[in-house]
C-alpha cells in the first residue's frame, strides 16, 4: 500500500525495435535559391511553334490520319475466323429491323415510307469509315423523325396542295394533290438533313464533342430509358393500327397515349395479335440467346424468322383483303439519283435545324456510350460530331432525313453477336 497522498508512477512504455526519423533541413532564403535553382523555361517564338506543329513525320502522319478514319485503326484488327460469322448474322438481323423501323418511322418524318428504306440504307455507309462506336446501327429514331415531320408539316401543310376538281356535277370540290405534296416534303426533309449535317460538321470541327467526358452514367441511363419509352409511345399505334395525329412538344407522349385510348375501339385485331404474338416470341427467343449464350454458337437470329414467317403468313392467308391488316404495299424500286436540296430553305429551318442537330447527336452519344462502357473501349465525341455530320451531308442528297442510331436496331445488333460496324454495313 502506498502512502496516502503519494503520486503514482505511469506505467513504462513498451519498447519498439523500430522508429522512424524525419530530418526536416533548415534553409535561408539565399541557400534555398542555391540549392534549388529556378529554371526559366524557354520560350519559343511563334515561328517555331508553328515549325513544330507542321512537322510531319510518318508516324504522326498515320496517327492523324486514323484519328480522321477510325476504320483504318480497327479493321486491321478485324479477327475474321471469331467475329465474322457473328457479324453476317448480326448484320442481316439487324438489316430486316431497319427495313421495317425505316418504313415505320418515315410516317413520323411525313414522307412517303420507300424513303425511310433510303435513310436506313445510306447513313451508315459513312459512318462504318467514320465512326468510332463498334455497335449503334445508324440510321431513323422515332424521336428524331418527329422533329422532322413536325418541320415538314409546318413548312408543307395539306391545305397547301388542294387543287379543285370537277366531279361531273354543278358543284366543284377540292381534292390534295398528293403527288405535290410528298414532292415537296422529301424535299424539305433532305434540305433539312444536309443542314442539320453542316451544323453537326461545324460542331465536330469546333471540338465542341467534349461534352460526352461529361455526361454521367445517371444522365445517360435517365436519357436512353426516356427515348425508350418514346419509342414504345412511337409503336404503340402501330401495333394498334390507330390513327394519330403528329404531336410535338413538352406533352406530346401524354397527347398520344390519350389519342390512342380514344380510337382504341377502332383496333385492328389482326394486327393487334400479329404484333402481340411477334412481341412475345421475340422476348422469349432473346431470354434462351442470353441465358444459353456459352452453349450456343451463335445467338437465333429471331427477327429474321419472325419476319420471314410473317410475310408469308400476310401473303398466304391475304391478310389484307380478309381482315383488313395493314401492310406496306408497293415501295420504289432501286435508288433515286443524288440532287443538291434546295439550299434557299436553310433560313426557314435554321432554328429547329439546331435542335435536331443536338437531339441527334446525344442520342447516339448516351447510346453509343453504354455499349463501350459495356465492352470497355472509348468513344471520340468530336469524331461522332464529324461522323453524324458528314453521314447526314451524304444521305441529304439521296433524299433521306436525318439519321441518328435506334435503342431497339442497335440492341438487336449486338444480342444477335455484332462486334463491330462490319454488321453494320452488312444491314
Amino acid at each position: 500500500m502506498e502512502a496516502p497522498g503519494s503520486r503514482l508512477e505511469p506505467p513504462p512504455l513498451p519498447e519498439y525495435s523500430c522508429s522512424y526519423v524525419v530530418s526536416r533541413p533548415v534553409y535561408s532564403e539565399l541557400a534555398f535559391q542555391q540549392q534549388y535553382e529556378r529554371r526559366l523555361q524557354e520560350r519559343k517564338t511563334l515561328r517555331e511553334s508553328l515549325a513544330k506543329g507542321c512537322s510531319c513525320s510518318r508516324k504522326r502522319g498515320l496517327g492523324v490520319l486514323k484519328t480522321l478514319l477510325p476504320v483504318l485503326d480497327w479493321l486491321p484488327k478485324y479477327r475474321i475466323k471469331e467475329w465474322l460469322l457473328s457479324d453476317i448474322i448480326s448484320g442481316v438481323s439487324t438489316g430486316l429491323v431497319g427495313t421495317l423501323q425505316g418504313m415505320a418511322y418515315a410516317l413520323l418524318a411525313a414522307v412517303p415510307v420507300g424513303y425511310g428504306l433510303y435513310s436506313a440504307f445510306f447513313p451508315i455507309l459513312t459512318y462504318f469509315i467514320f465512326g468510332t462506336s463498334r455497335h449503334i446501327s445508324v440510321g431513323p429514331f422515332p424521336v428524331v423523325s418527329l422533329m422532322v415531320g413536325s418541320v415538314v408539316l409546318s413548312m408543307a401543310p395539306d391545305e397547301h396542295f388542294r387543287v379543285s376538281s370537277s366531279n361531273g356535277t354543278a358543284f366543284n370540290t377540292t381534292v390534295i394533290d398528293y403527288v405535290a405534296r410528298d414532292t415537296a416534303r422529301v424535299l424539305i426533309a433532305s434540305t433539312l438533313t444536309l443542314l442539320v449535317g453542316i451544323i453537326q460538321l461545324i460542331f465536330g470541327g469546333l471540338q465542341i464533342g467534349f461534352i460526352v467526358r461529361y455526361l454521367a452514367d445517371p444522365l445517360v441511363g435517365g436519357f436512353t430509358t426516356a427515348a425508350a419509352f418514346q419509342v414504345l409511345v412511337s409503336q404503340l399505334k402501330i401495333v394498334l393500327n390507330v390513327s394519330t395525329k403528329n404531336y410535338n412538344g413538352v406533352l406530346s407522349i401524354i397527347y398520344t397515349l390519350i389519342e390512342i385510348f380514344q380510337n382504341v375501339g377502332n383496333t385492328n385485331l389482326a394486327d393487334f395479335i400479329a404484333g402481340l404474338l411477334t412481341i412475345i416470341i421475340c422476348m422469349a427467343v432473346k431470354e434462351v440467346n442470353d441465358r444459353f449464350k456459352h452453349k450456343i454458337p451463335v445467338p437465333i437470329p429471331i427477327e429474321v424468322i419472325v419476319t420471314i414467317i410473317a410475310t408469308a403468313i400476310s401473303y398466304g392467308a391475304d391478310l389484307e383483303k380478309n381482315y383488313n391488316a395493314g401492310i406496306v404495299k408497293s415501295i420504289p424500286r432501286g435508288f433515286l439519283p443524288p440532287i443538291l436540296p434546295p439550299v434557299s430553305l436553310f433560313s426557314e429551318m435554321l432554328a429547329a435545324s439546331f435542335s435536331i442537330a443536338v437531339v441527334a447527336y446525344a442520342i447516339a452519344v448516351s447510346v453509343g456510350k453504354v455499349y463501350a462502357i459495356k465492352y470497355d473501349y472509348t468513344i471520340d465525341g468530336n469524331q461522332e460530331f464529324i461522323a453524324f455530320g458528314i453521314s447526314n451531308i451524304f444521305s441529304g442528297f439521296f433524299s433521306c432525313f436525318v439519321a441518328t442510331t435506334a435503342l431497339s436496331r442497335t440492341a438487336v445488333q449486338e444480342s444477335t453477336g455484332g462486334k463491330t460496324q462490319i454488321a453494320g454495313i452488312i444491314s
